[in-house]
């Protein structure tokens, strides 16, 4: 993730820039409601995962769930790219948030009064796909909108070092509130999305709203065209697409859990969070350590060594050892994530970070969706040891085919565009 080159006078010891992120009270309150909103969505996701399970015992229903939401965040992308570009984008994501608290007050309401079901939770799992449409481009375009250019860099790291601590502490926080039963986890979920709601109603930002501009096909498809036309952006992020789509173990966690493993929730929710310890970590040392040369190089075997990890977490029957795979697994996703973002936040003019973002989701969000279906899928042919082992040596053939099908990604030196001078 490489920066513009800084003078003495405006470098900063990570003390000193974290200083400098605390007086930007905005951005602050955005770092909180994405800690807490994100860790409320990992709890939820675990609850509903272990919910259909337990109610079906079917690796199929799982893989729906996965279905469910996809399915909305593919329709929806477009359009929540557009609005996302011309509306208060504070708004939105106050609005995703508050219908998240709502689906979980929901969900604890008919488990209390025994009125869970496999259809409810396929329908909560279409709300919510259609919710993350507007949210994910929402909370990535605001960033940028609440602080200055010298401190954008060290703020989208600390954004991203709170998102992986959530998405940590949510899994196994849910995995320990399953002990007190599947409410506990719901009401909880309640509590954190509105404590984030609280802490967005709190960002304020001077808001200009753009010119109006009529939604046509080529508003709605500017940032497919803009992706397309930029075949190291587009290497990127379909890399990502296929990883996601063939090496995701996520969905069939709840079986290596109970079935495999042999852990329970609570291992549930410590298998969830491993992958988040590793991103963490790597996260970290990029923030001191950034990838500055070869980095289609770097993304290509990140890539592969994450299909490596796959494989390695389906053959085994240890719980440490399936923990150190996901760990690693975690690690390797967190570069092919930083140097993807990197480069289509470096070629992405302001006035299409929306829909630019938005369909980057599609490839980075809804593709965990569509993963969790495949593996669901695959699972049900193949067993759940046969769909985590194929899906990881198909990545790692993935990242082999990109190497060839993408040249001027894997010839990459920098993040920046060679030639531009930026």
């Amino acid at each position: 993730m490489s920066g513009p080159d800084l003078s003495p006078k405006e470098s900063a010891t990570p003390e000193t820039a974290f200083a400098e992120l605390r007086r930007e009270r905005p951005f602050m309150h955005l770092w909180l409601a994405r800690l807490l909103g994100s860790a409320g969505a990992q709890m939820l996701m675990v609850a509903i995962g272990w919910h259909m399970y337990d109610l079906t015992g079917s690796a199929w229903d799982l893989g729906l769930v996965g279905l469910y939401q996809f399915g909305p965040a593919l329709l929806l992308a477009l359009v929540a790219g557009h609005v996302v570009d011309h509306h208060h984008r504070g708004r939105i994501l106050a609005l995703c948030l508050g219908v998240q608290g709502f689906v979980a007050l929901a969900l604890l309401a008919a488990h209390a009064t025994g009125h869970d079901s496999r259809a409810l939770l396929l329908t909560i799992s279409l709300v919510l796909g259609a919710v993350r449409a507007f949210q994910m481009p929402a909370q990535q375009a605001l960033i940028p909108l609440l602080v200055s250019p010298r401190l954008l860099p060290r703020a989208m790291a600390f954004a991203a070092t709170g998102t992986q601590a959530a998405v940590i502490g949510g899994p196994a926080l849910g995995g320990f509130l399953f002990a007190a039963g599947t409410g506990a986890v719901y009401g909880s979920c309640v509590l954190l999305f509105g404590a984030a709601c609280f802490f967005v109603a709190r960002l304020h930002y001077a808001h200009s709203p753009p010119a109006r501009e009529p939604v046509t096909m080529a508003t709605l498809l500017a940032g497919v065209r803009f992706i397309w036309q930029r075949k190291p952006v587009l290497g990127a992020v379909s890399l990502d697409l296929f990883a996601v789509l063939l090496g995701g173990a996520v969905a069939l966690l709840p079986i290596f859990a109970k079935d495999i493993l042999h852990v329970g929730p609570w291992g549930l929710g410590v298998l969830r969070g491993a992958p988040a310890i590793g991103a963490l970590v790597m996260s970290v040392w990029l923030t001191h350590k950034p990838v500055e040369r070869r980095v289609g190089r770097t993304l290509l075997m990140a890539v592969g060594a994450f299909g490596v990890c796959m494989v390695a977490f389906g053959l085994s029957r240890s719980f440490v050892m399936s923990l150190l795979a996901l760990t690693v697994s975690g690690a390797a996703d967190m570069v092919n994530v930083v140097i993807r973002q990197t480069l289509v936040q470096l070629e992405t003019p302001d006035a299409m970070r929306g829909r630019v973002s938005a369909v980057n989701s599609i490839f980075i969000g809804a593709s965990n969706q569509l993963g969790e279906f495949e593996s669901g899928a695959t699972a049900a042919l193949l067993g759940p040891v046969g769909s985590v082992v194929a899906g990881g040596v198909g990545t790692i053939l993935v990242a082999l085919a990109w190497q060839r099908l993408f040249p001027a990604l894997a010839q990459r030196d920098s993040m920046e565009r060679e030639g531009t001078g930026r």
